[in-house]
């Protein structure tokens, strides 16, 4: 072990640095334990975004265009007597469609 402190990381605040150098030892302790807990929260919460992305990802319908959200579902517009197949989705207050294809290929 050196006799010298250590020095902290560059891109950390002088402000946070100044604070923990008037720390005592015990106070260190507490936030070292603390920073160790909150770093292991934060990468699982990474880890789960990730596995939920990963499952949208697969759940994600073959012939969803993208540029389509994997959230977005097929309703059925009736458009002078004929059926259309859309996509719909809602962003924020407004509902989006975008065309996917006539109910009945032959039409």
């Amino acid at each position: 072990m050196s006799y010298e402190p250590p020095t902290p990381p560059a891109d950390l605040a002088t402000e946070f640095v100044n604070s923990l150098n008037e720390s005592s030892p015990e106070r260190l302790q507490d936030i070292a334990r603390y920073a160790e807990a909150l770093a292991e929260h934060k990468e699982r919460e990474i880890r789960l975004e990730e596995k939920s992305d990963e499952d949208d990802i697969e759940d994600r319908p073959d012939d969803l265009p993208d540029d389509v959200p994997a959230k977005a579902t097929i309703t059925i517009k009736e458009i002078n007597d004929n059926r259309y197949y859309y996509w719909q989705w809602r962003d924020g207050d407004k509902v989006t469609s975008k065309y996917k294809g006539p109910v009945n290929p032959d039409e």
